[in-house]
């Protein structure tokens, strides 16, 4: 497979599953180890220099894997601490996007005490609380409802069109590649 994703794209990959999006994703984000072939994020050999490159990619997985009985916030920014950023920096960062994600006044909630798209948008805030440029979005809006879709989509876009964060995206909603993304790719086999 050879894929180019232009910076401040948002660009969708569809497929069946079992095609390799996941997959793909995996060996982006150095979960997956790769047989052969080379990966570049932004000027960076993912391969020679994981660690440089993992700090440019934020990732939401296809399923939920949160700590259900944490507090939203500390989950938000007990991620940031992965990425040395100190709590002074990362609180008032945490606030700041579950509030633009529509999480604000749950703050204190644990994990489970949120709806199934609610625990969607908390995934997406742990992945931009270190303000990647790029991140995956694997599935991120299966067994979602239609409104909460729809919201998810809108802060999507503007993410893209304010900040630059280039987007990939994998679905197997039609609908969905064609309302976000500029360019579409499609995998197969």
């Amino acid at each position: 497979m050879s894929l180019e994703v232009p910076k401040g794209d948002f660009f969708a990959l569809l497929g069946p599953n079992g095609a390799g999006k996941t997959t793909l994703i995996g060996i982006a984000t150095g979960l997956v180890v790769p047989s052969s072939g080379s990966l570049d994020i932004f000027g960076i050999d993912a391969f020679k220099d994981p660690g440089h490159a993992r700090r440019k990619v934020g990732v939401v997985p296809q399923n939920l894997n949160l700590d259900i009985f944490g507090k939203i916030v500390d989950t938000v920014v007990n991620q940031a601490g992965y990425y040395g950023i100190p709590r002074s920096a990362a609180l008032p960062r945490a606030k700041a996007l579950l509030t633009e994600l529509g999480l604000g006044d749950k703050l204190l909630s644990t994990a489970r005490q949120l709806s199934g798209g609610m625990q969607r948008r908390l995934m997406i805030a742990r992945a931009l609380v270190h303000e990647p440029e790029f991140l995956f979005l694997d599935e991120p809006t299966a067994g979602v409802d239609v409104e909460s879709r729809r919201g998810m989509w809108k802060y999507l876009k503007t993410l893209t069109a304010t900040k630059g964060v280039t987007i990939l995206l994998t679905t197997h909603y039609l609908e969905e590649a064609e309302q976000l993304a500029k360019h579409v790719a499609i995998i197969n086999k």
